[in-house]
């Protein structure tokens, strides 16, 4: 079958697989059934040949037990997916999300700048209409209140007059488009930097709210969280552990529990710590931002004051420069505030995707398993093995690297997310840490480790017999395709669509502006400085608004955990 017909074809099943779950009150997404699409014919006890054309009763089979899966609130599995669904949806690097932050906000104010480029004001009552645009735009740009607010306009008018007095419209007028764009920017920028220096000084920032302190609450509160969050859920993976490991030596057990899918609740609970644990890592990168640009802030702010102090007149060559890069770090701020808001929003919207574990295993069910059971944590298991390392000479023709002699050990990228691949493959699907300091195996340019040496020994012996073996084992447990890292392996079986990366990273910005929604919305550009200033080390006198935006720690529990923050984003009045 040619590919756009395969793909034509897949799209109907798609479609017909979602009709059939909205039938049944279920709303799933279309990557999640192409996805469970996939999983389908993978499992081999489900009969599907991929090299084989589908026929109209493999068409029939498919839809059936896709919507069978779909529909199986119960299963742990079901939720792992659809977790990892939704991350692969929601989630990308900061660098990422900022560029298409900052292009969703460009796209917004187009309109508003096209209000003042194409505008061909003469009379005076036109000029001063374009005037109050161009008010009303650097309002919006910058993020740093509302242009219907009358005080705030009054102030930001005001800083505005100081440096492009109403009288030089005309020659703006004259400027080419893109020359208007530019010095708009540039103008948007230094009125900026005023206005949070005025703020500073306790004489003028209406509606600007303070971010670095902001930042500086919800930080800790968002990091404590996911904290508590990896504790809760290593603690119980801990437990699921121990039992499954006692199950490979009593096989008769296993079918006991085949009921309470341990292993199935295990990967979801593993899936979920790896996802927090990539969040957690971008809250730190915040931190250490934000930290790094608190001590920018103040050595700008006193490199103003020193500049204009005791002074009328000060050269524009000297604050332009220092007020353009002040309004700099501040978008910077909005940034942070930015991420840490959607990594906290998207670490809420996982919670439901842990499944019913509660139900599945209840406390006594849970306590009755784990009677005279040693429940091991990571930490400790590699702890345990970490004298026994594997002999070089007993190797002459295999690469193992230890930490001891290889450059950025702690860089290599490890198969199967660092789970022991020997453990996993000769088990039923147990998921041990592997242990780096044993020893980490090259094999074919990839890299292996094992929570044992004697796992490494019998891995080593045959590698390629143990990656088929987990491979085979994966296409029964489809999630174990994402969490194991196993894309490659299966990337040419059963294409279906994904949103593209512009597509998910939109989806995810505008889902979090769409909660943080204000007037207005921030961008800043680096520019250009002429001319002279007169200023003086004061401003307007206003009272500030606050916002409040409640979840950046996530979680639902009785105590509130709502903070302050103001995103001023929205161009559009919503």
């Amino acid at each position: 079958m040619p590919p756009t017909q395969a793909e034509s074809v897949i799209k109907n099943i798609i479609r017909e697989i979602g009709q059939e779950c909205a039938s049944h009150g279920e709303i799933v997404s279309e990557t999640l059934v192409a996805f469970m699409v996939k999983a389908v014919v993978l499992d081999p006890s489900n009969g599907f040949n991929i090299d084989r054309t589908l026929v109209k009763t493999d068409v029939q089979k498919l839809v059936k037990l896709c919507v069978t899966r779909l529909l199986d609130s119960k299963n742990p599995s079901l939720d792992t997916i659809k977790m990892q669904v939704y991350f692969d949806m929601n989630y990308t690097s900061r660098e990422d999300f900022l560029e298409e932050h900052h292009r969703v906000l460009e796209s917004r104010l187009s309109s508003v700048s096209r209000e003042i480029t194409d505008n061909r004001a003469s009379t005076r009552e036109e000029l001063e209409s374009l005037y109050q645009k161009i008010v009303s735009y650097m309002l919006l740009r910058s993020g740093l209140g509302s242009p219907t607010d009358i005080k705030i306009v009054r102030e930001t008018t005001a800083a505005l007059q100081s440096v492009f007095p109403q009288a030089e419209l005309g020659t703006f007028l004259t400027l080419s488009k893109m020359d208007k764009e530019c010095q708009l920017k540039e103008l948007t920028t230094i009125v900026t930097g005023i206005r949070l220096f005025n703020r500073d000084c306790g004489k003028g920032g209406e509606g600007i709210d303070d971010l670095p302190a902001i930042l500086h609450e919800a930080i800790p509160a968002t990091t404590q969280y996911i904290d508590s969050q990896l504790q809760n859920t290593q603690d119980q993976l801990y437990h699921y552990t121990a039992i499954l490991e006692k199950v490979t030596k009593n096989p008769l057990m296993g079918k006991e529990l085949q009921q309470y899918m341990i292993k199935e609740a295990l990967y979801n609970m593993r899936q979920y710590e790896i996802f927090l644990q990539i969040i957690l890592s971008d809250v730190i990168s915040c931190a250490q931002e934000v930290e790094m640009m608190m001590k920018q802030l103040a050595a700008q702010l006193e490199q103003l004051k020193m500049t204009i102090r005791s002074k009328t007149a000060v050269p524009t060559s000297q604050v332009f420069p220092i007020f353009i890069a002040l309004a700099n770090l501040w978008t910077s701020f909005q940034d942070e505030t930015v991420l840490i808001s959607i990594l906290s929003n998207l670490t809420t919207h996982l919670e439901p995707f842990l499944g019913a574990h509660e139900v599945l295993f209840p406390e006594k069910i849970m306590q009755g398993l784990l009677d005279d059971m040693t429940v091991k944590t990571d930490a400790s298991r590699i702890k345990e093995h970490m004298e026994y390392k594997v002999h070089l000479s007993d190797f002459k023709k295999l690469e193992w690297l230890f930490p001891e002699t290889t450059e950025n050990f702690d860089k290599l990228l490890i198969q199967y997310r660092g789970f022991c691949g020997y453990t996993f493959a000769t088990t039923d699907g147990l998921l041990l840490p592997g242990n780096p300091t044993i020893g980490i195996l090259k094999h074919k340019e990839k890299y292996y480790t094992f929570n044992t040496r004697d796992a490494a020994y019998s891995f080593a012996e045959n590698p390629e017999k143990y990656i088929d073996l987990i491979k085979e084992k994966a296409k029964k447990h489809a999630e174990l395709i994402q969490l194991l890292e196993l894309h490659q392996q299966f990337e040419t079986l059963i294409p279906y669509s994904q949103a593209s990366l512009r597509q998910k990273i939109t989806h995810s910005v505008q889902t979090d502006l769409s909660h943080m929604r204000r007037e207005n919305c921030s961008q800043v550009y680096p520019s250009k400085n002429a001319g002279t200033l007169s200023m003086r080390e004061d401003g307007t006198q206003v009272p500030r608004p606050q916002i409040y935006i409640s979840g950046l720690r996530g979680g639902q529990s009785k105590v509130s955990h709502g903070v302050k923050v103001n995103l001023t984003r929205a161009v559009d009045k919503t």
